[in-house]
C-alpha cells in the first residue's frame, strides 16, 4: 500500500535535502559580517552589560576575599615554622608573599563580556542560516511535482509547502540538521493533514436506536461491497443489522446486495426495480424500530453530481429516512477523482464521513492523504482486501509509517 509514493517521496526528500544543504553552505560563505545594531538595541545592550558587569565584579570580590583568607592562614603557618627554625639556625625565614591580585577595571570586565557575546554570535552565524523565499520555491518544485504525480491534492501540497517554508525561510536551520528538520516538518504536516474528529459507529450504535446510515458514491466505487464488509464488522461486535436496497435504478443492484445479505444472514428490505427508493429506506427504518435492530444500512444508486434526477432522488431518501450519518464511498486508486467526487457529494447532500475502498492496491496514496483535508470530513474506514474481514478503522499512524516518515 502506497509503495510507489513512499519510494518517490524518499527520493524527492533526499534530493531536496541535498540542495538545501548546498544552498545553506553557500549562503553561509557569502554571508556578510553582521551590521551594527540600531541605537535602541545598543541602549538595551548597555543596560544588560552594566547589570552583568556588576554581577561579575561581585564574583571577583568574593574570590579575592577567599584568597586573602587563604593567604592569612598561610602566614600563620609559616610564623609557627619560623620560630622553630630560628632556634636551630638563628636566621629569619623570609616569607614569600603571593602576588597581589589586581581588581579588574570596569572597562576590562565589559570587554570580557563583549568578547563572550561576540563569539556566541559568530558561532550561531556559522552553524545556522535561512533561505530566501525565491530559492526555497525553486528547491521545492521537484518535491511538488512528485506529490502531484501521486495524486496529492493541490490544497495539501500548499499546506506542506507553507509549513516547510516557515522553518526553512522564516526560521533558522542548522546545516548539520537539514535532513532531520525537513523530515520532521513533513511528518508534522502529514500528521496535521490526517488529524480530524473521529466517528465511532460502534459507540454511536449504543446511543441511537436504530443508528441509520446511508451510503453514497458513484457506480463502481465499491459501495455495495463496503456496506457488506461494514455489516460483517458490526455483527462481529454483537450488533444487529438490516439492509435497505434503495438502489432501484441499476440492473442487478438488488441481487448483488441480496447475495451479500444471504451470506451474512442479514435481513434485506427490498422493492421491485423502478420503485421509490425512499420508500424502501422508510420500510427498513420501520422494520428496525419494530424488531430491535441496532443499525440500518441504506444502499443508494451510484450517480454523478451532474445527474439531476438521481441527485434529487437521493435527497428524498435522506429527507425520508433521516440518516444519522451520510457516508461517501470512493475508490482510493482513483486519486484526485475520488477527492473531487467526495467534494461534489458533500456539496449536494452534506457528507459526514468517508470510506476508501481498494486502499490495499493503491500504490500512490494521494486520495488517502488528501480527501479528508479537502472535504474537512473524516476517513472512517479503509478497504484492505477482498474478504468481508478486509475493512479496518482509519489509522493515521499506520499511513505515516507506510510513507516511511
Amino acid at each position: 500500500m502506497f509503495g510507489f509514493l513512499k519510494d518517490k517521496l524518499k527520493s524527492a526528500i533526499s534530493n531536496f535535502t541535498k540542495k538545501v544543504k548546498d544552498l545553506v553552505e553557500d549562503e553561509e560563505l557569502a554571508k556578510p559580517f553582521p551590521k551594527a545594531k540600531k541605537k535602541k538595541e545598543v541602549k538595551k545592550k548597555e543596560v544588560k552589560l552594566k547589570k552583568e558587569k556588576v554581577e561579575v565584579k561581585s564574583e571577583f570580590r568574593e574570590i579575592e576575599k577567599k584568597i586573602e583568607e587563604a593567604k592569612e592562614k598561610l602566614v600563620e603557618t609559616q610564623e609557627e615554622k619560623k620560630g622553630f627554625f630560628s632556634k636551630l639556625f638563628g636566621k629569619k625565614e623570609k616569607i614569600e608573599e603571593k602576588p597581589e591580585i589586581k581588581e579588574k577595571t570596569e572597562e576590562e570586565v565589559e570587554k570580557e563580556i563583549e568578547k563572550k557575546g561576540f563569539f556566541t554570535k559568530i558561532s550561531e552565524a556559522v552553524t545556522k542560516t535561512s533561505l530566501s523565499e525565491e530559492k526555497f520555491d525553486v528547491l521545492f518544485w521537484d518535491l511538488e511535482v512528485i506529490l502531484l504525480e501521486n495524486n496529492v491534492a493541490v490544497e495539501v501540497i500548499e499546506k506542506i509547502k507553507i509549513d516547510m517554508k516557515e522553518i526553512l525561510v522564516k526560521g533558522k536551520i542548522s546545516r548539520f540538521d537539514v535532513e532531520k528538520t525537513i523530515l520532521e516538518t513533513l511528518k508534522k504536516s502529514i500528521d496535521q493533514i490526517l488529524t480530524f474528529d473521529k466517528i465511532d459507529l460502534l459507540k454511536e450504535a449504543k446511543s441511537k436506536k436504530p443508528l441509520i446510515l446511508s451510503f453514497v458514491g458513484v457506480n463502481g466505487s465499491g459501495k455495495t461491497t463496503s456496506i457488506a464488509k461494514l455489516a460483517n464488522y458490526f455483527q462481529k461486535n454483537k450488533l444487529k443489522v438490516v439492509m435497505a436496497a434503495s438502489d432501484t435504478f441499476r440492473a442487478a443492484a438488488i441481487q448483488q446486495l441480496e447475495e451479500h445479505a444471504n451470506k451474512l444472514n442479514i435481513k434485506l428490505i427490498k422493492h421491485d426495480y423502478g420503485s421509490d427508493p425512499a420508500a424502501v429506506a422508510f420500510d427498513a427504518v420501520k422494520y428496525a424500530q419494530a424488531n430491535g435492530v441496532d443499525i440500518v444500512m441504506i444502499d443508494t444508486a451510484g450517480r454523478l453530481h451532474s445527474n439531476t434526477n438521481l441527485m434529487e432522488e437521493m435527497k428524498k431518501i435522506i429527507r425520508v429516512a433521516k440518516p444519522h450519518y451520510k457516508i461517501f464511498v470512493g475508490e482510493s486508486i482513483t486519486g484526485n477523482d475520488c477527492v473531487e467526487q467526495a467534494q461534489q457529494f458533500n456539496e449536494a447532500v452534506g457528507v459526514d464521513g468517508i470510506i476508501l475502498s481498494k486502499a490495499d492496491v493503491d500504490e500512490k496514496g494521494g486520495a488517502a492523504i488528501s480527501v479528508s483535508y479537502v472535504t474537512k470530513k473524516p476517513i472512517m474506514y479503509i478497504g484492505t482486501g477482498q474478504t468481508y474481514d478486509d475493512i479496518e478503522p482509519f489509522n493515521k499512524e499506520k499511513i505515516i509509517k507506510t510513507l516511511g516518515l
